[in-house]
């Protein structure tokens, strides 16, 4: 029997229209009531995922900022916690504004930007949180970030993506979550390696997990799991490394996942259990 699962959001959790089916909301509350901890794994910030938490009825601890910050709903500290430190917060923001890249950051669980732009807007209003303008990044970058996201097209975060791997090497963790966001944490914020964390807070083996995502950000997850998901939707190099694949995220792909190996399994062994139960009570009337 699987004890965890860590679901990814965009791509995985939600439709391509921002949405949780009914029945996936149902089949996630129904893990819970069986006793399975059921937790968020997302690049998202803490106060984005604890909206959909509160939605699911999820009171474990969530993994947020890609893995930077391990958090419980109503705690006020964080179980976990890794920032991006100053020196490389600043080299990030000399980056952006020396190619003219859209650069946001997070710190204390607040979404700042350097100016109220259409990109800032949208993204705020994709995920539900607020946002704060502060020109001076560099001022706030003198206490380290939870997280940088980039946001441009494809092509351009894919050269920033390479061009920052050769300046940082393993002193950053730097990925896409999706096609036009480039995030950057800390090198040991990733989420896999906070969700073997949060397994061994909570007292489960790694082979009791199940890990879903659908993104490259979300290959670490899949990959530390002991039983790795992926969408049907996921990029290919997800896939590869998966134990199975999923539905998409538009035809319930995580609720297919939770039926075929949490919940149909706990059937199973319910019915298993019941017929052993009358076996006994039929040889102790004999």
């Amino acid at each position: 029997m699987y004890k965890m699962i860590a679901i990814d959001l965009d791509g995985t959790l939600f439709t391509d229209e921002l949405t949780i089916s009914p029945g996936t909301v149902a089949a996630v509350q129904k893990a819970i009531e069986l006793g399975t901890v059921v937790t968020i794994a997302t690049g998202r910030m803490f106060s984005s995922a604890k909206l959909v938490a509160q939605q699911l009825g999820i009171d474990a601890p969530l993994i947020t900022y890609q893995g930077a910050m391990i958090k419980a709903v109503g705690e006020a500290d964080a179980l976990y916690e890794r920032a991006v430190s100053p020196d490389i917060a600043k080299k990030l923001i000399h980056i952006a504004r020396e190619k003219n890249i859209h650069l946001q950051v997070y710190q204390n669980d607040i979404l700042y930007g350097a100016a109220e732009t259409d990109k800032l807007i949208a993204y705020a209003n994709a995920v539900q949180v607020p946002y704060a303008v502060e020109p001076d990044l560099m001022r706030l970058a003198q206490k380290g970030f939870t997280k940088l996201l980039f946001i441009d097209e494809p092509d351009v975060l894919d050269l920033l993506q390479k061009e920052l791997q050769i300046i940082f090497g393993d002193s950053a963790y730097i990925e896409k979550s999706k096609k036009n966001y480039l995030e950057v944490t800390h090198p040991e914020a990733n989420k896999g390696t906070a969700l073997l964390f949060l397994a061994n807070h909570l007292g489960i083996d790694r082979s009791e997990i199940i890990g879903i995502g659908d993104n490259h950000n979300d290959f670490e997850l899949v990959k530390a799991a002991g039983f790795g998901i992926a969408m049907g939707n996921a990029v290919q190099e997800v896939k590869e490394i998966a134990d199975y694949t999923s539905l998409t995220n538009n035809d319930e792909g995580v609720r297919h996942a939770i039926d075929a190996f949490i919940l149909e399994p706990r059937k199973v062994a319910a019915a298993e259990r019941g017929s052993e139960d009358h076996a006994q009570l039929g040889r102790k009337k004999l």
